[in-house]
């Protein structure tokens, strides 16, 4: 067998290549349509495979969010501090223990069952020749099930999703560990019929919140289950998870003020989140605006999840790193991490395992059919070389298509976009990629960067060239092109990096054309929106202009205070397209 530390990543890589599926799939308790994404958060620090036992085991509640998040911890406190493979079936049975517990009000039908099945199926000295298929097969049942246990599935027309997200990470898990030697067989096949959502469905109204919150309790170690019974009064999905000397806490409550008082009267409140509850089954189907091609990029590209929603563009993250642990970067607050960054503290990037991402285009294939990846220029990263080796070893040569765009944040972005809405018209595959093709010819983006200490930081420039730059406050300004980041001038004030902007734009376009805009900031919004937008509406009143967080990609290593503008022509037509 394998490494079970490794294992853990490996679960996880796989988890986090469904999660969309997950998102779509997710009505119980609450058709929020977040069990993936959740999960992706709450779970992170497992994909640490260097980092074991009970360091691990102490960062899960720090991470766990949602009613799936929290609950997935809790199970995980005890099932990841198993370091050797005769140790998981007590941490299994431990964690089973542990996840029903912190539930107020537990079911079968939910991601229980399937730390029940695991609990009752793994053998204290498993045999790696007959360990992975009967377990799996167990496991698959418990998911199936699910269907018929719980009312909105069973209405839903398919099985749970914290369920199937389970069933997922821990057939990758002991897939990897027993080093099977042929692909885990596509849960398409295993859960047919059970992956989209009915028509008929309507899911319930809500008007909740959902509210995630430490609270150092004022009762004794062993009044959890009174502490608990206090916040079933107050709210829905009541999950506590016990963090050291404090309970982390999550639930859903039409009242977060009240909720507020009667906490601070339990004990001290040591962090509050909250946000509110909003359906989206209208999101949730298997099968999405059809185009010929479903497009795929980076998210180094300084799209937005939103915006890629809307498009139906699947991102693929990398990783922001802070204090030793890792976030997909699209999940990642920038407001935290530009703060950080500014006080000095250290973050940087990491990209998703060879494994993951592996994982994620298998998992596009899947789901979509014939799939076009607009890849981050290889200048910058080694996505491309991954993608295409990966390519010419699964057998999907026909359907994953690739394009070594030559670009990265905002010039990306565009090239998406623009191929997005191109394909959305009902164009045929290969006029598709020729057009994203015409589109690497014709975007362009200049990057404004405001102090050169972070490139410092990062390791991409001199520490004696960034002490002059910053110290004559030079203000470099750089576009990302095939050949990597080109420096295009260098300004010594914001008022100049405007003026510089405005230059380009004018060179690009007349005043009556229609060109598509994006402007792209770090911690510097009410800046770009308030003086760079309306100075670009000022002379081009006709333009589609696109307010973006940069990607954090490039904001890591860039820095605060960047800002950036890339843009396009107004249209490019089919015929202009066939040019390229």
């Amino acid at each position: 067998m394998t490494s079970v530390t490794e294992s853990f990543a490996a679960g996880y890589a796989s988890l986090s290549a469904w999660a969309d599926l997950l998102d779509r799939i997710n009505v119980f308790p609450v058709a929020d349509g977040d069990t993936g994404t959740n999960l992706r958060i709450s779970l992170a620090p497992l994909r640490a495979a260097n980092q074991a036992g009970p360091l691990l085991s102490q960062s899960l509640p720090q991470y766990a969010t949602g009613n799936s998040g929290n609950i997935a911890a809790a199970f995980f406190q005890e099932f990841c501090q198993a370091e050797q493979v005769h140790e998981l079936a007590d941490t299994a049975a431990s964690g089973r223990d542990r996840a029903w517990h912190a539930i107020a009000d537990p079911c079968p039908g939910t991601m229980l069952s399937v730390f029940d099945a695991l609990a009752a199926n793994l053998s204290p000295q498993p045999d790696a020749e007959s360990l992975y298929s009967p377990l799996c097969a167990s496991l698959q049942e418990a998911v199936c099930n699910t269907r018929q246990q719980l009312p909105d599935l069973k209405l839903a027309g398919v099985v749970d999703s914290g369920a199937l997200a389970m069933y997922v990470f821990f057939d990758a898990f002991f897939h990897h560990l027993t080093a099977q030697p042929v692909p885990a067989v596509s849960i398409f096949k295993l859960f047919e019929g059970n992956l989209e959502i009915s028509d008929s469905y309507v899911a319930k109204e809500i008007t909740s919140h959902c509210v995630d919150v430490v609270v150092q309790a004022n009762q004794a170690a062993d009044s959890t289950q009174d502490f608990k019974n206090n916040l079933t009064r107050l709210g829905e999905s009541v999950v506590v998870v016990e963090d050291e000397a404090a309970y982390k806490v999550h639930l859903h409550t039409p009242d977060p003020v009240a909720l507020r008082n009667r906490l601070d009267s339990l004990g001290n409140v040591m962090q509050w989140s909250e946000e509110k509850i909003v359906q989206s089954l209208s999101q949730n189907t298997l099968s999405p605006e059809k185009a010929s091609l479903h497009l795929v990029t980076d998210a180094a590209g300084s799209l937005s999840k939103k915006l890629a929603a809307q498009l139906n563009i699947t991102l693929l993250d990398s990783y922001i790193v802070m204090d030793g642990n890792s976030r997909p970067e699209s999940l990642c607050q920038p407001e935290e991490i530009y703060a950080r960054m500014r006080k000095g503290e250290k973050v940087t990037t990491a990209q998703a395992s060879t494994f993951e991402r592996h994982q994620f285009y298998r998992s596009i294939c899947e789901q979509y059919g014939p799939t076009l990846y607009l890849c981050v220029g290889s200048a910058f990263t080694g996505n491309y070389a991954t993608a295409a080796a990966w390519k010419e070893q699964s057998g999907h040569d026909g359907q994953f298509h690739i394009i070594d765009t030559g670009a990265a944040s905002g010039r990306l972005a565009l090239m998406a976009l623009t191929t997005a809405r191109y394909s959305r018209a009902g164009a045929d595959a290969e006029k598709v990629a020729t057009f994203a093709r015409r589109a690497m010819s014709v975007c362009e983006e200049y990057v404004f960067i405001d102090e050169l200490k972070y490139l410092v930081a990062g390791g991409r420039l001199k520490k004696t060239s960034g002490f002059f730059g910053d110290l004559l406050n030079m203000k470099p300004i750089i576009s990302p092109t095939s050949e990597g980041a080109q420096k295009r001038g260098v300004v010594r004030s914001r008022k100049g990096q405007l003026a510089f902007a405005l230059e380009k734009l004018q060179n690009a376009f007349h005043s009556e054309n229609r060109p598509l805009i994006m402007l792209q900031y770090s911690d510097n919004m009410e800046w770009v929106e308030t003086v760079a937008q309306l100075s670009v509406l000022e002379l081009f009143p006709r333009a589609e202009i696109l307010l973006t967080p940069l990607s954090l990609t490039s904001g890591v290593h860039m820095g605060p205070g960047t800002w950036s503008v890339a843009f396009s022509p107004e249209v490019v037509t089919a015929d202009e397209s066939n040019k390229g």
